[in-house]
């Protein structure tokens, strides 16, 4: 049900490696339902953080210097025990005592500032590269052509921002430090154990193979389960998305009990996957503490002959047994942050698949300026152009056409002719499949996308309303504009009317989407951003649409302003709004079928005639 089939998918072919590869994955099935294993992922992708780390180089070295001295205080308590039991109890020396007692605090002060450093330092690390990897990732998807966005879902881009960010934060700020902490312990445990007794330390040493091999081959199958675990909460986190914005028509059509069991069914593949994982770690760390205490048991016995034939003092077996205790427990907690660290490689690898995902709209060469202010001459010459996900069908083209500077272009035709397809090339969301798209002569594949897009004004057919004010609203056209210089674009949209109502004016927040207004009022909100934006080139996606009559004739009115001395192009499936454009294209299955003004396309009765025929015939004659 959560699954898409990969199947030669169109944008592997647009450099789009993330999309391809979580089609791919999908497509394999097996127990418990949900349970799709990726690839093998790989620890040394925790390597590629080094870029975030690496700015912070002087809080991690003096963390790992910490780190280092706290490692040295433990293993010298266990020195510290030998002198006690052999020189205090077994000689019955109170100063002895004593001096044991000053030393081991002396340490545990030691122990303490070395820990706070350590934790504080690891902690602060991790939450800057957390914060630093989420502004990179989330700035790069954003950059990101939209046909990337075609076939991703956006709640699971979020759980990758979040989800796996936040398994990150806890492997680099603590995750990493107890790995090295306890490695270090016991390596230099097990090098006073052999300076203690080499036979025990011997036993020891056998043992670590039998630590060791459960950690390698379950701790590979852990690391799969983390990956696929988190592929599992983002699909639950997708739909969490995907079902409460569009929760109007979910419950216009009855739909909350089919709703809830897919996303019953989501949260049930996550639970799986994770029970799976869990399982598989609790048998990990439970073996490795078995074999581990078992040692430590054998070796109390072998240990315990040794003293009662002489070969060896009860203080050094009592430092030798807290020696191999804090090996065996450092195995354990190794044992245990090493699943963490798995789980955190595969979180990386997503990550990463986000910020090697290249985007197919990077500047040609050579790169062509545009100047700070367009004239506005637009071409399309002989353009094809066919959508990632739907390369057998010709979306548009071949299509031909000049709009000089200034002048005021509509295009008109059925649903699927083509017209929001020229906006888009515009815009340069897609680059054509062949032909070119000039702006005053300049092939836009050769210029930056953002200085293309600065010269360009959009009002969308479905009016997009962030969720804060008014005044925000609309300075989204251009951030740096006055409050005075707001209040004039909303009055020439005709919008001051309703905004004057409102509880706090501009600053009322309007909620997720616009939920405040209705439609014709966040069509306005939309138009009026366009008037603040002020470009050159207009384009307008039947930007009246959601309007009644009399906000209709008055938002045309300010549009007609708006296009004075701007090239603007015009889609508009009410053909009355657009009886006075210079020009008309009638568009039909993605080419050109006609072109001229109102009247002469109107007598050469073709399809713009039946069209205003189909408009009008309830209305004044065509």
């Amino acid at each position: 049900m959560l699954t898409r089939e990969y199947a030669g998918h169109p944008n592997a072919a647009y450099g789009l490696p993330f999309t391809a590869y979580r089609l791919r994955i999908r497509k394999k099935v097996s127990q418990p339902p949900g349970f799709i294993p990726p690839p093998r992922g790989d620890v040394s992708q925790l390597l590629r953080l080094a870029r975030f780390l690496t700015p912070y180089r002087g809080r991690v070295a003096v963390a790992l210097v910490a780190l280092v001295i706290a490692a040295s205080c433990v293993l010298a308590l266990g020195q510290g025990m030998r002198h006690v039991v052999d020189a205090g109890f077994m000689k019955a020396d109170p100063q002895l005592l004593n001096l044991g007692l000053i030393a081991v605090v002396g340490l545990a002060f030691i122990l303490a500032a070395a820990t706070w450093t350590r934790f504080y330092l690891m902690m602060t690390v991790s939450e800057r590269v957390i914060a630093d990897l989420r502004r990179a990732v989330f700035a790069h998807v954003v950059s990101l052509s939209p046909a990337f966005f075609d076939s991703v879902r956006t709640g699971e881009i979020a759980s990758r921002l979040t989800n796996d960010t936040e398994q990150l934060r806890q492997v680099i700020g603590f995750g990493f430090s107890m790995f090295l902490r306890n490695g270090l312990m016991m390596i230099g445990a097990l090098v006073l154990l052999f300076l203690t007794s080499v036979k025990l330390a011997a036993l020891i040493v056998l043992g670590v193979p039998a630590t060791v091999i459960p950690i390698l081959f379950m701790g590979r199958r852990v690391r799969r389960l983390s990956k696929v675990t988190q592929d599992r909460v983002a699909d639950v986190a997708a739909h969490v998305d995907e079902s409460l914005h569009e929760i109007r028509t979910v419950q216009a059509y009855g739909h909350e009990a089919r709703t809830q069991d897919q996303f019953n069914a989501a949260v049930e593949a996550a639970y799986g996957v994770s029970a799976l994982r869990v399982r598989m770690k609790a048998w990990l760390i439970s073996l490795v503490m078995l074999i581990g205490f078992c040692a430590i048991g054998v070796i109390m016995w072998i240990g315990g002959h040794d003293v009662f034939a002489g070969r060896l003092s009860v203080g050094q077996l009592s430092a030798f047994v807290f020696y191999a205790a804090v090996v065996a427990a450092g195995a354990g907690t190794v044992s245990e942050v090493w699943g963490e660290i798995q789980k955190a490689a595969g979180a990386t690898e997503r990550l990463m698949e986000l910020l090697d995902t290249g985007s197919v709209l990077a500047p040609a060469s050579p790169v062509i300026p545009l100047p700070p202010r367009v004239a506005g001459a637009i071409r399309f010459d002989d353009v094809t152009f066919s959508y990632p996900t739907r390369p057998e069908n010709v979306a548009l083209g071949p299509v031909s056409f000049d709009v000089r500077p200034g002048e005021r272009v509509a295009l008109v035709g059925p649903s699927g002719a083509g017209k929001s397809t020229v906006f888009g090339l515009l815009l340069r969301f897609y680059d054509p499949s062949a032909g070119r798209v000039l702006i005053d002569g300049a092939d836009i594949r050769h210029c930056d996308a953002l200085q293309l897009r600065r010269a360009v004004a959009l009002v969308p057919q479905d009016p997009v309303i962030f969720a804060t004010s008014v005044a925000q609203n609309v300075r989204f056209g251009r951030p740096d504009a006055s409050a005075e210089e707001v209040r004039a674009a909303c009055a020439a949209a005709h919008a001051l009317e309703f905004i004057e109502q409102l509880p706090q004016g501009f600053e009322t927040h309007l909620g997720e989407r616009g939920i405040k207004l209705s439609g014709g009022q966040r069509q306005r909100i939309s138009i009026a951003r366009a008037l603040l934006a002020d470009r050159p080139i207009l384009l307008l996606d039947e930007a009246t649409s959601s309007l009644d009559a009399e906000s209709e004739r008055q938002v045309a009115q300010a549009l007609e302003r708006l296009s004075e001395g701007r090239t603007t192009l015009v889609i508009a499936h009410r053909l009355a709004t657009v009886r006075t454009a210079d020009r008309i294209i009638v568009l039909e299955r993605g080419r050109i079928h006609a072109v001229g003004t109102h009247q002469t396309l109107l007598r050469e009765d073709g399809l713009y005639a039946h069209l205003a025929r189909l408009q009008f015939m309830e209305g004044e004659a065509a």
